[in-house]
C-alpha cells in the first residue's frame, strides 16, 4: 500500500477543516479553538459571520483509494497569518496540496499559492462552491492567480465527500505528473 501526505491549505474560513472532515474515514484530528479577542481586527469575519472557531495548528484525516492500494493522509493547515510558522513542519513529506479558494475572497489564497510555487510542491486550486458566490471560469481564476496551464483548477463542495474525492484524485494526479509520486 502506498501512503501519501497531502496538504489542504488556503485562507481563513475557506473550508479546510470541513473538507478534511467530510471525507475522512476516521474521526479527524482537529485543533479547533474558540475565536478570541486575539482575532479582533485581524481575522475578517464579514463573509464568515457564523464562524466561532478556528484551526490553531492542523487538521488531520485519512482516506483510502483504489481497493486499499493508496492511503492519503490529509493535513489541513491553519489559515491565519499568525499560524503560518507551522507550514514548513506540516509540509515535510507532503507530495502535493490542494489550495482551497473562496472566489469572494480570492486574495486570501495568494500566500498558499506562493508557498507551494516557491517550494515547487505540486498543487491544485480547489474552488469551494460557496452558496451565493460568483462563479468565475477556471481561466478567470488562473489569470487572477497568475498561474500557468500546468496547475489544475477544480470546483468542488467541501461538504460533499464525493466532491472532495475528486479534488484529492486531482492532487495525486498532479503529484504523479510532477514525478513526486511513483504511481
Amino acid at each position: 500500500m502506498d501512503l501519501l501526505k497531502i496538504l489542504i491549505a488556503g485562507g481563513f474560513g475557506v473550508g479546510k477543516t470541513t473538507m478534511v472532515g467530510s471525507v475522512s474515514e476516521v474521526r479527524p484530528l482537529t485543533t479547533e479553538a474558540p475565536m478570541t479577542m486575539a482575532s479582533v481586527g485581524i481575522d475578517d469575519l464579514s463573509r464568515t459571520q457564523a464562524k466561532t472557531t478556528t484551526t490553531v495548528a492542523l487538521d488531520m484525516g485519512r482516506i483510502t483509494f483504489w481497493e486499499d492500494n493508496l492511503r492519503l493522509y490529509l493535513w489541513g493547515t491553519p489559515g491565519q497569518e499568525r499560524f503560518w510558522f507551522m507550514w514548513d513542519e506540516l509540509a515535510t513529506g507532503a507530495v502535493g496540496a490542494a489550495v482551497i479558494v473562496d472566489t469572494n475572497r480570492l486574495q486570501d489564497c495568494f500566500p498558499a499559492v506562493d508557498y507551494f510555487l516557491l517550494r515547487e510542491l505540486p498543487f491544485v486550486v480547489a474552488v469551494n462552491d460557496f452558496d451565493n458566490s460568483y462563479q468565475y471560469s477556471p481561466d478567470e481564476i488562473r489569470d487572477a492567480l497568475n498561474l500557468g496551464p500546468d496547475v489544475p483548477i477544480v470546483t468542488f463542495d467541501a461538504r460533499n465527500a464525493d466532491s472532495v474525492r475528486h479534488v484529492l484524485i486531482a492532487v495525486v494526479a498532479q503529484a504523479a505528473d510532477a514525478q513526486s509520486v511513483p504511481l
